[in-house]
């Protein structure tokens, strides 16, 4: 990559030109619907009240929920031990439209921390939720490309890409810092359930390390449905699970990190589709998962996105295969 590329420039996968996403196409196996039957007048115009009525308690108390999502995600809800997820949106915050999002964690008292990449623009910075602030930062060397970040006690542990290198800072104040190398592949995302360090190279392994000694203790392959869950990204640890963005897709998958088993999967494909549609045509993909463990809040964004959200997940019915291959394509301005 050359320096000052807007791009992660990872050859196989690189980004082609901008255009517009196009809806998913998911065939619905829904039967036909009845031909309709003519109802008395005075029926039509009481069920019409009613109707009317049901939509205006609605509206009093509802969330913002996406209309942009595949077909075979709007039947009927999905029973408790649910597969699939697709959200309502609780509420947004401002973002910084120039940050390449590698790596989020919530930080407390309304903060968050945030890793941005890209050559001679990487850095770690302290937010301000409510109004996107920065109000610390640490901007890294020009030849460092800011990966996942993730804290753990008073410490902040740092991974870039393409090299083994990583950096722990004191959450307090950037400028006490030490280097450390690792032995993943390479540095993608990082999290911590507080004991130990979850990482991701971009293939579909997850590693376990030390968080003492960096070194790895455990290694397991991603999977759903017996294949291998390739571009595992950013990272986040939620209720025993971890959370990962898969690179170039709308979709986070939720993984057991005992055997990287995919137990479910969330769709967020309205967040890019509302973002592009509203003009934000320089954004990149989804990245950045954060969790209030206090306040049970979630929060996500996306590289170059100029908001950040917060949202509550809503269980919905999927493919009844549990195929995840046409709802989780790469975006397709790709």
């Amino acid at each position: 990559m050359t320096a000052g590329s807007r791009r992660r420039p990872a050859p196989p996968r690189r980004r082609a030109s901008p255009m517009a996403p196009s809806p998913l196409s998911v065939s619905s196996t829904n039967p036909s619907p009845p031909p309709s039957r003519r109802l008395p007048r005075t029926a039509v115009a009481a069920a019409g009240a009613a109707l009317a009525t049901l939509l205006l308690l609605a509206a009093a108390a509802a969330v913002w929920r996406p209309a942009y999502l595949p077909a075979a995600l709007l039947r009927r809800p999905a029973p408790a031990a649910a597969r699939f997820y697709s959200f309502d949106l609780v509420r947004e915050y401002p973002h910084d439209p120039a940050a390449f999002t590698q790596g989020l964690l919530y930080g407390g008292n309304d903060t968050l921390f945030e890793s941005t990449g890209l050559y001679h623009q990487s850095s770690v910075r302290k937010v301000d939720l409510q109004t996107g602030k920065v109000l610390e930062q640490h901007q890294m060397d020009g030849w460092m490309f800011g990966e996942g970040l993730t804290l753990l006690g008073d410490r902040l542990f740092q991974v870039t890409w393409r090299k083994n290198d990583g950096f722990i800072y004191d959450r307090h104040n950037f400028s006490k810092r030490e280097s450390f190398t690792h032995k993943m592949l390479d540095g993608w995302g990082l999290a911590t359930d507080g004991k130990i360090i979850f990482g991701s190279d971009g293939t579909s392994k997850l590693y376990q390390l030390d968080p003492e000694s960096l070194e790895v203790t455990k290694t397991v392959t991603v999977k759903y449905q017996d294949n291998a869950v390739s571009f595992i990204n950013e990272l986040e640890y939620i209720n025993g699970e971890v959370w990962a963005n898969v690179w170039q897709t709308d979709c986070i998958a939720r993984i057991s990190y005992e055997d990287g088993q995919v137990a479910s999967w969330i769709f967020l494909h309205e967040l890019r589709q509302q973002l592009w549609n509203s003009g934000n045509t320089a954004i990149d993909v989804l990245n950045g998962i954060a969790w209030d463990e206090e306040k049970n809040r979630l929060f996500v964004t996306g590289k170059l996105w100029p908001k950040l959200y917060e949202i509550k997940l809503r269980p919905v019915d999927g493919p009844p295969d549990g195929s995840v291959e046409r709802l989780c394509p790469r975006a397709s301005f790709y």
